[in-house]
């Protein structure tokens, strides 16, 4: 079986029932509009509807149009198809078209630069593009010094010139499903990695992958045909897709976010019957703050069907849950780790029965197995940091043409996360650091994440990122980048003082006040921190030496 059968399956037994709605909370609420009505350009137009809607019916028929248009211009089985578009409802039915079609799914940051965008595309061999309005610009720049792309595709009218209208084609396409036999071994897609240690990697899955991340998460969290998954995060990162994955197989409803403000979130979850939400660090940080500010009150939403918040893609600041329950005192809580290489999120997870652990990543997920290693790779005693290996049915294929990469993480089937983490006598684990990241200052290990978490306990800190700065004498030194709440002023001597609870050689050594960067998946990109600072404090760590 192939993820694709579970949409052919909900479209046979549940076809009226909506499978996807999109808010615009930027616009007017009594604009509401189903698929048939309004189009994706339409919105780039005139001001996109408040509320679009999708059947599970709609949903097969259009994936299916567009794979026939594939196949109708050429498209062969594992040929590649890039998707550069914004959350929106045309979104999955063109990724599950690719798959229909055999063709691999190729999604792209939105964030990307024109040139990220163009190596992207050349690296992963992509022979056909989706892209939205948003990304006209970035495309007018790369689209001649693109030879391998031979089809262009936007979704309406108003494209460039090179571009064909998709949803106009699609027209003129069969609804059926198209006479492609998949097996779980056919490569299905291409996630690029997200670049925080370096320039992004091309990680292919095949469908074995896809299948299974979708039985990890409706088992981790016990989606039902009555739960509303509230997608706030990109489409294109395995965290949001693979956690839809569990509605999809659940046949139940999803609603695409278009917008992260606290009001938002909680005006979605009113409206919508949301039953699950899946948030980020800094998105959960910022409702809290709106709620203790008084910014938002708690008196206007529904929010008693609400019963499940998770988190992942980052570690997760313990004094964050804890804020988080007294507001929120009935609700089911979890955390989840993963890579796009383990295809995202579950291969550990907390558990909603787990939460007196607050503060580890959890167990190994469902029909996966975790150990923590040393340098040789052999296990380590419990409670001693070592490097997070796991193995299961998600392990990417490889590193897309990039054999020695892919020889650094992938030994006799263990995938080697790069994650430093530690296993407590329960068998819980807990993430330590990026291996990269770690500082060594003075012959001791220090572990940013272990300073960041200290630093968010502060009143005024907002948010914390530890970089090591090189030191003639020390070799590298802890530097705390700090951002603030807002309306809140500190000084450097404050949050030295606040870290005298520290162990004095955890300290940092210098305080940079500023925003702290964070992606679209919420982590911390400390790539751009070091290039930032690191330079400066090089030339300073020469003279003195």
């Amino acid at each position: 079986m192939v993820i694709t059968d579970f949409l052919e399956r909900n479209a046979r037994l549940y076809g009226s029932d909506p499978a996807l709605v999109e808010l615009n909370p930027s616009q007017e609420r009594d604009s509401a509009v189903t698929w048939r009505e309004a189009s994706l350009i339409e919105g780039a137009e005139n001001g996109a509807p408040y509320r679009r809607e999708l059947s599970w019916a709609d949903f097969d028929r259009r994936a299916n149009r567009f794979a026939n248009l594939l196949l109708s211009r050429g498209l062969e089985r594992e040929q590649k198809v890039g998707i550069l578009m914004m959350n929106c409802l045309e979104w999955l039915p063109v990724y599950f078209g690719i798959l229909k079609a055999g063709g691999v799914a190729v999604p792209l940051n939105f964030r990307y630069s024109a040139e990220e965008i163009r190596y992207c595309l050349e690296l992963a061999d992509v022979e056909a593009l989706v892209f939205g309005p948003e990304f006209i610009s970035r495309m007018d720049a790369i689209a001649q010094e693109l030879p391998k792309v031979k089809m262009m595709f936007f979704p309406g009218k108003g494209g460039p010139s090179y571009t064909e209208d998709f949803l106009k084609l699609t027209g003129f396409c069969s609804s059926s499903a198209p006479p492609i036999e998949l097996k779980e071994t056919d490569y299905a897609a291409i996630y690029f990695s997200s670049g925080t240690t370096g320039f992004p990697k091309a990680i292919l899955h095949d469908h074995l992958s896809l299948r299974a991340s979708c039985e990890t998460e409706q088992n981790h969290h016990g989606q039902t045909r009555e739960d509303v998954f509230l997608c706030i995060p990109p489409l294109y990162h395995t965290g949001a897709k693979m956690h839809w994955f569990g509605s999809l197989l659940s046949a139940s409803r999803a609603v695409l976010l278009r917008g992260v403000k606290p009001e938002w979130i909680l005006r979605a979850v009113t409206e919508e019957k949301c039953t699950i939400v899946w948030l980020l660090v800094p998105w959960a940080q910022d409702l809290l703050d709106a709620i203790e500010s008084g910014k938002v009150d708690m008196g206007h939403y529904l929010l008693e069907q609400w019963r499940l918040m998770h988190i992942g893609a980052q570690p997760v600041p313990p004094s964050l849950i804890q804020r988080w329950k007294k507001h929120f005192p009935h609700h089911q809580y979890d955390t989840n780790y993963g890579l796009s290489e383990s295809t995202g999120p579950g291969c550990v997870h907390l558990g909603v029965e787990n939460i007196h652990k607050v503060g580890a990543i959890g167990k190994p997920g469902y029909h996966w197995e975790a150990r923590i290693v040393d340098e040789q790779g052999r296990d380590t005693p419990r409670g001693e940091v070592g490097e997070l290996i796991v193995h299961g049915p998600g392990v990417m294929l490889c590193y897309y043409k990039n054999p020695e990469a892919t020889a650094e993480v992938l030994k006799d089937g263990w995938l080697y996360t790069g994650d430093m983490a530690r296993m407590d006598e329960d068998g819980f684990i807990y993430l330590v650091d990026r291996k990269k990241d770690v500082i060594i200052s003075g012959g001791e290990n220090l572990y940013p994440v272990q300073i960041e978490d200290f630093l968010r306990r502060s009143d005024k800190v907002k948010d914390a990122a530890v970089i090591g700065l090189p030191d003639a004498r020390l070799g590298e030194i802890a530097a705390a980048v700090i951002e603030l709440k807002e309306d809140v002023s500190c000084t450097e001597d404050e949050i030295m003082a606040f870290c005298r609870e520290l162990p004095r050689y955890k300290r940092p050594r210098k305080i940079i006040f500023e925003q702290v960067p964070r992606n679209p998946t919420g982590k911390i990109e400390k790539p751009l921190l070091r290039e930032r600072y690191c330079h400066g404090s090089l030339v300073e760590a020469q003279i003195r030496n």
